[in-house]
């Protein structure tokens, strides 16, 4: 079959799915993306709807609008039960077999709990919107108990929130979750003091941010203490439950604890019982197809893929977007196979402490301070899809900017009221 007539089936609407199916919808190629959500999301900027910033309408853009302008793209609104690959179809949970030329896998990434995950309902992780909102809600829900509660020690429980997980979600969580509490909700309660609210960063390792040269890693830690911050390095976390978590040798009462310690990718090895590394990504080839299955592709958190050193691509979303435009125009061209390998070509690896600082790390050189922070939200700006998303995004972030208010304290998720 002719590559113009080749039948591709993407799956999962994420940075790299949306950028196969837009090449391919440029080419006019036929092209089918399968996903459990009708929209895509902007998972950088997630954590900002957990803690109130941004509402999830605002990083989030249905997947039919983004690709109505390609007549040959198709949108398929389910869930993958398995693949049958000597019929080359997907099959869905609901019944319908979607066949395929060409498969895609960019299904992303889920939280890991090192072999406990019991401790989910515990301490919920960030990865989706229902995710954020829950967050969101416990939170904020925590303080509306706390400023009821006649106990001292309970207000003082209610009041302390742990992430665990040093990496840049953690930093971003804690250091928002110390904002919010410092100089949001000050102004909103009278029995209690929100702005001297417990934030503890637990982190296993030695410091910080290991993904960055150890001065930024300090800068960012400096930085959340300044926004009080408490800072917990070497101290691995040990059972947890809702109302408590054991670490550094003592257990610690808190209001809510959030999981920033680990991912996993998601269980589409299983589909095609491809190879994996111990997170479950699946392990390709330079031209990001899966050994031995020339016809299935896996890319962004979902895939291992090496760079010219043999070393993992990171799991960010710059590596997917381009991965997923590498891969839409070879399929478009119907270059010859295998295709010219994949080579990353990094941007930059960012985090932000807080609304007046962030680090950048370029490779070569570094950005820290407010002009990173300015740096970071241009970029991650330029990165929204729609026009209405950058528009809001800019306007909300310029309010918050210079007076520190958060516009989504709503409480809308009650399945851990308690």
């Amino acid at each position: 079959m002719s590559a113009q007539s080749s039948r591709v089936v993407v799956i999962g609407g994420g940075f790299g799915g949306i950028e196969v199916a837009r090449a391919l919808g440029r080419a006019g190629m036929p092209v089918t993306v399968i996903d459990r959500q009708n929209y895509h999301l902007f998972q950088p900027l997630l954590y900002q709807v957990a803690t109130a910033a941004l509402s999830p309408a605002d990083i989030a853009e249905p997947i039919r609008k983004i690709l109505r302008r390609y007549r040959s793209a198709q949108v398929l609104l389910g869930e993958v039960e398995r693949i049958d690959r000597e019929a080359r179809e997907v099959v869905l949970r609901a019944g319908r077999r979607v066949p395929y030329d060409v498969l895609v896998l960019a299904t992303g990434a889920t939280h890991s709990y090192f072999g406990h995950p019991e401790w989910e309902r515990s301490a919920p992780g960030l990865k989706t919107i229902a995710d954020a909102r829950l967050i969101r809600s416990e939170i904020l829900r925590c303080f509306e108990q706390a400023e009821i509660a006649e106990d001292a020690a309970e207000r003082e429980r209610l009041t302390t929130f742990a992430v665990v997980g040093g990496g840049a979600t953690g930093v971003e969580m804690a250091g928002a979750i110390a904002e919010l509490a410092r100089y949001t909700l000050a102004k909103d309660f009278c029995n209690i003091r929100p702005e001297r609210a417990n934030v503890l960063l637990i982190e296993a390792g030695s410091r910080l941010l290991t993904a960055f040269p150890e001065h930024l890693a300090r800068y960012a830690q400096e930085r959340l203490q300044r926004l009080g911050v408490t800072v917990l390095l070497s101290s691995p976390v040990k059972p947890l439950s809702s109302d408590a978590i054991f670490v550094d040798g003592r257990t610690v009462p808190v209001g809510a604890t959030i999981w920033a310690a680990g991912v996993a990718a998601s269980p589409a090895s299983n589909w095609i019982g491809a190879e994996t590394d111990a997170a479950g990504r699946i392990r390709v080839a330079p031209d990001l197809s899966v050994p031995g299955m020339p016809e299935i592709f896996a890319i962004g958190d979902v895939a291992l893929a090496l760079d010219e050193n043999g070393k993992p691509l990171p799991g960010l979303a710059q590596v997917a977007k381009q991965e997923g435009v590498y891969l839409g125009r070879a399929l478009a061209r119907g270059l010859p196979r295998p295709f010219p390998p994949f080579r990353y070509h990094s941007r930059g690896n960012t985090a932000v402490i807080g609304r007046k600082a962030a680090i950048f790390d370029f490779g070569r050189w570094q950005m820290k301070g407010p002009l990173a922070w300015f740096f970071w939200a241009f970029i991650h700006i330029y990165l929204l899809v729609g026009f209405e998303h950058r528009l809001l995004v800019s306007v909300q972030w310029l309010w918050r900017y210079f007076t520190y208010e958060q516009g989504a304290r709503l409480i809308v998720d009650e399945s851990r009221a308690g």
